[in-house]
This record gives structure tokens, C-alpha cells and sequence, in this order.
């Protein structure tokens, strides 16, 4: 597995690269946001683990831009705050995992595999999903309705397709939030909350439907 470390502590960027390489993963580190944004755009990763507080160009507007081109490769973000804006910032921007400093490493190294591992499951999935009129190809990640194409950040896509492919039945906000992002939220719930209204912006409103379904007090589906 390749994976690539930003992070501009060099202490903390050694002691995970070692961790990783200790794994027998291949490991790039880099120091700041204008090279790792060279860097992405010309290799391929399995996973990359990116700080938000970096020189040249902060963690948020760099996987914001990484995901305009690739929407596969995982990406996880520290970052020294722990507010909830700023992992809802960080979600919205294509991250698909949030460590909040200080961590284990131990922890990181789970969520890493697990993030691959999701990514390689997804890749062998069956490449078009239909529910009503919206076709999504699981493949390229492309989600349209009625014909017209429909941008969304990957945690919307991965909400989206966890409520379609339950059929109708019903996924508790606590089910959702552990399935897509394990506990880094732990049991807050404005999060799923949040990230359900985006989804409602972007797949139902602009075309007169209402598939998506909240039952107060227990969660949401997809009708």
C-alpha cells in the first residue's frame, strides 16, 4: 500500500511514517500544501493522511481541489481542533475520516486499513445503482436525476447510497454515522443531520421530489 503523509510536524511525520513502514506500507512525507498538491496530481495513492494547518495551502482548500480530479483515493485529515464545524468543514471539503490531535497512532493505522479496505469494496461493487429516476455509476462515482448530472462531495454520495441501497427501511442516525464514519463523531448527531439537508438540496428540491424521508426520533430513509 502507498500512502502519503502532509503533515508539517516533522516529529509527528516521522513517528507515523515509521508506524506505517513498520507495516510494510510505502510511505511519501511531505512538509507542506503547495508540493503535496504537485504531488497528488501526478501519483497515485492508496490512502493520504493530510493536516489542515499547513504551509502553502491548508488542508481544507487542498483535498477540496484533490477531489475535483479523484474521488476514490481516501483521505483522512488531522487537525488540532475539535469543534464540530470543523469536521463538518472537513467532511465537506471530500474527507473521509477526521483524527483530532493529539491521537494514537494505533488508531490511525485502523483507520487507514479500514478506509482501503472500503474503497476496495466499493471498487467491485456492481456498477450502476437505480433508485426512481436517479442512476448512480459506483464505479466513476456520477450520480444524475432525470438526465442531469449532480455534484456531490463524497460523504453526501456515501449518505446517499447507504439510504438507497437499505430499500426503504429505515437507518437509525447512530447506524449511519457509525457505517460512514466509524466513531470519530462519536454519538453527536448533528453531523448525519446536516449532511441530510445538503442531500435534500442537491437530490430532491431542484427536482420537485421528496425521496428523502426523516422519521423524528429515529432516522431517515429513502422512499
Amino acid at each position: 500500500m502507498n500512502i502519503l503523509i502532509i503533515e508539517d510536524d516533522k516529529t509527528l511525520n516521522q513517528n507515523i511514517s515509521e508506524a506505517l513502514q513498520a507495516e510494510a506500507m510505502n510511505v511519501t512525507s511531505l512538509y507542506d500544501g503547495l508540493l503535496a498538491e504537485r504531488t497528488l496530481q501526478r501519483t497515485s495513492f492508496d490512502c493520504v493522511v493530510m493536516d489542515v494547518n499547513l504551509p502553502g495551502r491548508n488542508g481544507f482548500d487542498l483535498c477540496k481541489d484533490f477531489r475535483q480530479y479523484n474521488t476514490i483515493t481516501p483521505v483522512i485529515m488531522l487537525t488540532a481542533f475539535g469543534e464540530l464545524n470543523d469536521k463538518v468543514q472537513g467532511f465537506n471539503c471530500g474527507a473521509d475520516d477526521y483524527l483530532t490531535k493529539p491521537f494514537y497512532i494505533r488508531e490511525l493505522l485502523l483507520r487507514i486499513n479500514a478506509l482501503i479496505k472500503r474503497a476496495n469494496t466499493a471498487g467491485n461493487q456492481n456498477p450502476s445503482i437505480i433508485a426512481d429516476d436517479i442512476v448512480i455509476d459506483s464505479k466513476t462515482k456520477n450520480v444524475t436525476r432525470q438526465g442531469q448530472a449532480i455534484s456531490l462531495t463524497p460523504r453526501e454520495y456515501q449518505v446517499l447510497v447507504k439510504l438507497i441501497e437499505k430499500k426503504g427501511e429505515l437507518v437509525p442516525k447512530k447506524d449511519l454515522i457509525k457505517e460512514i464514519w466509524g466513531n470519530v463523531l462519536e454519538a453527536n448527531t448533528n453531523t448525519i443531520e446536516v449532511y441530510i439537508n445538503f442531500l435534500r438540496n442537491k437530490i430532491d428540491k431542484p427536482f420537485g421530489k421528496q425521496n428523502i424521508k426523516t422519521k423524528v426520533g429515529y432516522g431517515y430513509y429513502f422512499e
